[in-house]
């Protein structure tokens, strides 16, 4: 089992997910720049709240006091931010609240435009009250979100689960999360609950705690040795009894190499789906401009897909191009990503190989158009479609009109019909 967690492992550590610790000094990203990922600030926490269709949220940051008294945190993905989960990219619609998270995250680029509050540079270092130091960092815009599974992966962990202690179908599991080769250092044993409603993955099998008990896996009743059985863990956080502040909860584990694969393959084709239906997203290198509307567009684009997706973006290639808001929201157009989008064929495609940082693919392309819009210049996203991926229209809330207006991109209270 190690030894095929390790291969499952080593095609995220393939894309050049590598892990790094955050430095002491805040660091705010460039603008037309890929921020280094060994300059994010780190942390983890439990989502509480989203707002997919401008990539922000809330989460609840672990710290060193009483967890349940933490307020929510707003975050902002940055425009070029990666979501994996299970294993596989993902939007943050795929996550479950509750969820933990691994978060990496930088200063407001320009907090002009900020989504979400903007906070002192050395706000991770004060303390709330009964909540302890760090709970609301000023690195809130964030480069990689990763549930436990996709972390442990791309860190090369796993779980060890050492015993188990079973009553009525649900109990407490000492554990620790460890580097998968034998001989490096010991992680803490942590004490995590689960009860009958979390999910078991063996193969292409889905069991619950019941099914291990019947198959004597684990007792009925009272404790047993697993042994420092290696596994994959899906963690959230639930309100916990007992005055305890900080524990958390497993809603998945993972036996097998096979039963993770087949979760990252099922959430890969739910994000390719939903990229054919957004368009890539990416950002404005140069334009070069021609006469009558003509121009050349070198354009990169952003990373944390699906290699098919990438694919799509041949030499000769016909495709669409739009203008986008930082959200990733289409902009420019009455109704919808098609309405004012520039048309024109893929003349070159480039591939770096080496040294891509986290948040791009390491793939630039050259488009030629007959009419440029004005979304479409130097340092700007913008979402591409190659024409063919599906032309769909999208809902009301994932477009603005021109993009001219910061404030265009959130809903106000008119929104809402009045009786």
């Amino acid at each position: 089992m190690t030894r095929s967690f390790f291969a499952l492992a080593s095609t995220f550590l393939a894309l050049g997910l590598c892990a790094a610790r955050a430095e002491d000094e805040p660091f705010r990203p460039e603008p037309g720049k890929f921020p280094p990922l060994e300059k994010a600030h780190s942390y983890r926490g439990e989502l509480v709240l989203v707002d997919h269709a401008n990539r922000r949220g809330s989460v609840r940051v672990q710290g060193a006091g009483t967890y349940f008294r933490n307020p929510p945190h707003p975050f902002a993905m940055l425009p070029y931010g990666m979501v994996q989960y299970h294993g596989a990219p993902a939007d943050l619609r795929d996550i479950p609240l509750g969820t933990v998270l691994h978060i990496r995250a930088f200063l407001p680029p320009d907090p002009k435009t900020s989504s979400v509050p903007v906070l002192a540079v050395d706000n991770r270092k004060k303390t709330a009250g009964y909540s302890g130091i760090g709970i609301a960092p000023a690195e809130n815009h964030v480069l990689l979100f990763e549930d436990e599974p996709s972390h442990c992966l791309r860190e090369g962990l796993v779980w060890k689960l050492k015993e188990v202690d079973v009553k009525n179908n649900e109990g407490m599991i000492l554990a620790s999360c460890e580097p998968r080769q034998e001989g490096q250092a010991k992680a803490e044993v942590e004490k995590l609950t689960f009860d009958a409603a979390t999910r078991v993955w063996r193969g292409r099998e889905r069991l619950g705690i019941r099914e291990l008990i019947a198959e004597g896996a684990w007792p009925a009743e009272g404790k047993k040795s697993l042994d420092a059985q290696n596994v994959l863990l899906g963690i959230m956080w639930k309100p916990t009894p007992d005055g305890i502040f900080t524990r958390f909860h497993i809603s998945d584990i993972w036996l097998d190499h096979d039963a993770m694969a087949r979760s990252a393959a099922n959430q890969a084709e739910t994000h390719k789906a939903f990229v054919r239906s957004r368009w890539m997203p990416a950002w404005i290198d140069a334009v070069e401009y021609g006469k009558f509307g003509r121009a050349t567009i070198t354009a990169t684009l952003f990373g944390g897909m699906d290699a098919s997706l990438y694919a799509d973006f041949a030499k000769d290639a016909p495709a669409v191009m739009n203008g986008a808001e930082n959200t990733l929201k289409h902009a420019g157009g009455g109704y919808g990503p098609a309405h004012m989008a520039s048309k024109g064929p893929i003349t070159e495609v480039t591939k770096a190989t080496a040294n891509v940082p986290m948040g791009s693919s390491g793939i630039q392309i050259r488009f030629e158009t007959d009419l440029i819009i004005e979304g479409i210049r130097q340092g700007r996203v913008v979402r591409v479609r190659p024409t063919s991926w599906p032309a769909v229209n999208l809902p009301r809330e994932e477009y603005v009109g021109d993009g001219s207006n910061p404030e265009d991109r959130f809903p106000t209270p008119v929104i809402f019909q009045k009786y």
